[in-house]
């Protein structure tokens, strides 16, 4: 069925004059390649070169990505012993640690990218040498069993993050050093439902109350980024609410939750913009602050969101930043740029920072950052 389905989606597409801007394709879970090192030795699983042969032909034709759903933390797992830890999580390496594909003698620092090229060279070896590898899914589990001692937040934090810095610095891989893949991160919330093993049911960047597992660290990869807030946590009012809720809201919090609203009086530093929403986002965040910044005290009936992005602007400070902040070095993903070169953009997304509300996955190009959920709706 997936041939035909994928044939009649583009032709819908073709009849609307989309075809050129929203491309098709399907995602792949990595054992479709068989024997990916090394890269050079990787093809296609025969049993399925049926449907793969029509699949990349349509890619071709279509000028679409393959889909590849690539875990190193899996290979790893798999490898203990063969595979060092540190490739798998882009960690910096000596050239003696450094994996060689004897056929080619390219040089591999992490397990990501010899992935990868192991399905270009099993492409090739189907003639296929102008269809590009789109990352689908791709992360690592902040906790684990017994069994799984490797599934922990630093190994988590490090693998995401050093995989940011990877893809900003747009080398693209040895084989195609041209060709930075977009990738997709493996996901925004832990699935607290999943059965065993325990890894499978953390793989998120925030626990099901919106709160942060860990906090990506990445420091020099561009005007994307922000000041990191570390632990620091704001809460503002959500995009898409309606006026009178905001209004009922903000007059709550500056009545009974006794928010300290005198910033937002006329005349005041944070009194302008002179709007409902940016007074709220004021008043939510004072009323946070003062409830120790507990998840249950940033909701308004569905109103606020919690952010890590300061919302201060101007002479404007907000309660979150008044806060004495011993670590404010680092840096973690802003939204509050458009996406052009070197920025970041969330699509599906209230607010600004790394505030959520639904699973979802993050996307990473060259270029752009992006955010999507499970259904890819833009």
């Amino acid at each position: 069925m997936l041939m035909p389905a994928i044939e009649s989606l583009y032709s819908a597409l073709v009849a609307a004059n989309l075809h050129n801007q929203i491309k098709i394709s399907t995602p792949n879970a990595a054992s479709i390649v068989l024997d990916p090192f090394p890269p050079s030795q990787a093809f296609f699983n025969q049993s399925l070169s049926s449907v793969i042969s029509q699949l990349l032909q349509f890619c071709s034709r279509t000028q679409s990505p393959l889909m590849m759903n690539l875990y190193p933390y899996y290979v790893f797992m798999e490898n203990k012993g063969v595979v060092p830890l540190d490739n798998s999580l882009f960690k910096p390496l000596t050239p003696s640690k450094e994996m060689v594909d004897p056929n080619t003698l390219l040089h591999y620092t992490n397990v990501l990218d010899a992935m990868i090229d192991s399905v270009y060279f099993s492409m090739k070896n189907l003639n296929v040498t102008d269809v590009v590898v789109l990352v689908t899914e791709t992360g690592w589990p902040s906790k684990g069993d017994s069994k799984e001692p490797y599934a922990t937040i630093d190994n988590a934090d490090t693998y995401n993050s050093n995989l940011i810095k990877h893809i900003f610095d747009r080398s693209g891989t040895p084989l195609h050093p041209e060709i930075t893949s977009n990738v997709y991160i493996y996901e925004l919330f832990n699935e607290d439902l999943r059965s065993s093993p325990v890894s499978e049911a953390n793989w998120g960047l925030f626990y099901g109350n919106s709160t942060a597992v860990y906090l990506l660290h990445v420091s020099g990869s561009g005007t994307f980024l922000a000041n990191d807030t570390t632990n620091q946590t704001y809460c503002i009012a959500m995009d898409g609410i309606d006026t009178k809720t905001l209004q009922a809201a903000l007059d709550w919090a500056c009545g009974p939750g006794r928010a300290n609203c005198s910033e937002i009086q006329p005349g005041e530093s944070c009194y302008q913009p002179n709007n409902v929403k940016n007074h709220a986002s004021y008043a939510f965040d004072s009323y946070y602050q003062k409830e120790g910044n507990s998840p249950g005290s940033c909701d308004f009936k569905g109103a606020a969101m919690i952010t890590t992005t300061d919302p201060s602007h101007g002479g404007c400070v907000f309660p979150g930043s008044k806060k004495p902040s011993n670590n404010r070095t680092s840096q973690v993903v802003n939204s509050t740029e458009v996406s052009s070169a070197g920025t970041m953009r969330l699509i599906g997304f209230h607010g600004t920072g790394l505030s959520v509300f639904s699973t979802g996955l993050y996307l990473l190009s060259g270029s752009s950052f992006w955010l999507f959920y499970y259904s890819f709706v833009p």
